[in-house]
C-alpha cells in the first residue's frame, strides 16, 4: 500500500468485498462552483451513484494525504476553501504531499489516485483537452496524457465546449485511446448534445461498457477508456448560443492575458455569467447523468469474472 493514500472507510469495505465503487473529482467542489451550491452538488452526486448501486470515492489531497473518499465535513472543508485550494494535476502531487498541502483534483490527477485505490471507474462533468489556438500556444490539458495511460474509465459528457474538439479527438486518437459514444454517434459537446464530430465506437448498455473494458484489461493494454454520454435533451443548452457565449469569453481570457491553470475556471464563470446561470445548472445535470452511467457500469464490471 502507498504510504500517502489514504482510502475512506466505506470505500476501502466495498473494495475489499469487490462492490462497485466510482471515483469523483473535487476540482467541480474548489473551482466548478461557487460555495454552497459546489457542496450541495458534490454530496447529491454521492447519493446519486449510492441510488444507482455504487460506492462514491470523491477524490483530493487533504493535509498532503492522497484521499479516496472524503468525508461530509472533508468535502465541505473543500467547498469553503473554493480556489484558495490548488488545483492539482499530476505535476503538482510531489510538491504538495512533501508540504502537506491540500490540493483539488483534476480529472488526471483523481485517475492517478482511483488507479492507486484500485477504482476502475470515474464520473465527471466534462474532460480537458487540446484548447484553441494549441497550434501555437501547446495548451494541451493533461488530462489527454492521463487518459493513454492509467486504466480507469471516465464516464463524461465530452471535452468541454470552450475547447477544439476535433484537436482533442485527434489528439486521443494518436494516443490510443477508445472513445465510446453512449447511446451516441457523436462527440457531445458538455452543454449541448452533439459536436459535429463522431465517436470510434457506439455502445447502448452498461453491460457492454464494462466488457468492452475487462476485454482490454484482459488483453493488457495500458491506459483507459472514455465514455462520452450526452447531456440529456431538457437540459442541453442551444450550440449556437452557447458557442457565441463562449467565443465572448476566450476573447476576455485573452485580453486579459490569462492562460494555464486559470484558463478553465475562467471560462467557466464567465460562460455562466453570460448565460445567467443557465450553464451552471446544465453542468450540475450533467455530472448527475454521468453518475448514473457510471454507477450502473460499475456495478456491471463488478460481476465480471
Amino acid at each position: 500500500m502507498n504510504n500517502h493514500l489514504c482510502i475512506g472507510p466505506e470505500v476501502a469495505k466495498a473494495l475489499a468485498a469487490g462492490k462497485p465503487v466510482v471515483a469523483l473529482e473535487s476540482t467541480i467542489i474548489s473551482h466548478g462552483m461557487p460555495y454552497p451550491q459546489n457542496v450541495e452538488t458534490a454530496l447529491l452526486v454521492e447519493k446519486t451513484i449510492r441510488d444507482n448501486g455504487a460506492v462514491p470515492a470523491t477524490i483530493a489531497i487533504i493535509g498532503g494525504k492522497l484521499k479516496a473518499g472524503l468525508s461530509r465535513e472533508e468535502i465541505e472543508y473543500l467547498g469553503r476553501k473554493g480556489q484558495e485550494v490548488a488545483k492539482a494535476s499530476r505535476r503538482d502531487l510531489p510538491v504538495l504531499v512533501a508540504r502537506g498541502a491540500d490540493g483539488a483534483t483534476t480529472v488526471a490527477t483523481t485517475m492517478i489516485i482511483a488507479a492507486m485505490a484500485g477504482i476502475k471507474v470515474f464520473a465527471t462533468g466534462g474532460i480537458g483537452g487540446v484548447h484553441r489556438g494549441a497550434e501555437t500556444t501547446m495548451d494541451i490539458s493533461a488530462d489527454l496524457e492521463e487518459l493513454s495511460q492509467t486504466p480507469v474509465m471516465v464516464v463524461c459528457a465530452g471535452a468541454k465546449s470552450i475547447l477544439d474538439l476535433g484537436l482533442t479527438l485527434e489528439y486521443l486518437e494518436t494516443k490510443g485511446v477508445p472513445v465510446i459514444g453512449f447511446g451516441t454517434d457523436e462527440l457531445p459537446a458538455f452543454y449541448t448534445r452533439k459536436s459535429g464530430f463522431g465517436v470510434d465506437y457506439r455502445i447502448d448498455t452498461e453491460k457492454e461498457l464494462a466488457e468492452a473494458f475487462k476485454a482490454k484489461e484482459d488483453i493488457g493494454l495500458k491506459g483507459g477508456m472514455l465514455v462520452v454520454n450526452p447531456i440529456p435533451e431538457q437540459y442541453s443548452m442551444d450550440p449556437d448560443y452557447i458557442s457565441q457565449v463562449i467565443d465572448e469569453a476566450i476573447k476576455e481570457a485573452n485580453s486579459r492575458g490569462i492562460k494555464g491553470k486559470k484558463v478553465t475556471p475562467f471560462l467557466l464563470a464567465k460562460v455562466a455569467e453570460k448565460s445567467g446561470g443557465e450553464s451552471l445548472a446544465s453542468n450540475i445535470q450533467l455530472v448527475l447523468n454521468n453518475a448514473i452511467v457510471a454507477s450502473r457500469t460499475a456495478a456491471a464490471l463488478s460481476l465480471l469474472k
